[in-house]
Order: C-alpha cells, then sequence, then structure tokens
C-alpha cells in the first residue's frame, strides 16, 4: 500500500527539520513488530504525521527489514533514518504539517 506520491527533497529537508526535537513515540521491544506494535504506529501516525520509532535490533539487515515493512504497512514515506531511529511522515485528513511545494 504505498502512498502516489514521493516527497521531494525540499519537504524531506523540512521534515528532517521538525523531527530533528521529537522524541520517539514508538520503541520496538523484546517482541519485535507485533501488530500491537504496528497498531501503535499507526495511532502516533494519525495523531502526529511525523513520528520517530526506535529499533534496538543490533543487525542492520533485519533492522532494514522492519523500517521497510513498517513503510509498506503504514504506506508513510520514510523521510530519514537515522542509526537505529525511522522517521516516518504520513499526512492526516487533519493535516497538521503544511509541507513546502516540490
Amino acid at each position: 500500500m504505498a502512498t502516489a506520491t514521493s516527497l521531494s527533497n525540499k519537504q524531506k529537508q523540512h521534515l528532517k527539520g521538525l523531527a530533528h526535537s521529537l522524541k520517539p513515540v514508538v520503541l520496538l521491544g523484546a517482541n519485535g513488530l507485533t501488530e500491537g506494535v504496528m497498531a501503535e504506529i499507526e495511532l502516533a501516525l494519525e495523531h502526529h504525521e511525523l513520528i520517530k520509532i526506535k529499533v534496538p535490533e543490533e543487525d542492520r539487515e533485519l533492522r532494514d527489514m522492519i523500517y521497510t515493512t513498517i513503510v509498506s504497512q503504514t504506506g508513510a514515506h520514510r523521510v530519514q533514518v537515522i542509526g537505529k531511529m525511522l522517521i516516518l511522515y504520513k499526512p492526516s485528513a487533519a493535516a497538521k504539517i503544511s509541507l513546502p511545494r516540490k
């Protein structure tokens, strides 16, 4: 379920700036990516639009697979990955964040 439009570099830079001061709203625990965690991510995206997710997995390939799964299942934009932190953006019906034009 990918979104039709992608973010321009200008829009990504804008979102990265907004995300800089954010704290992670979802932390993956020992059970990894469960349905409960996915539901939490969906709720956080709907409420905040821009969120950070901490994935404390040591294995880089597994971590990348988790990121890919989250992005594909939520339909959110992958703004940036910094170490074990994934930054996602998904506009909600309320459109809280206004993006610069492409």
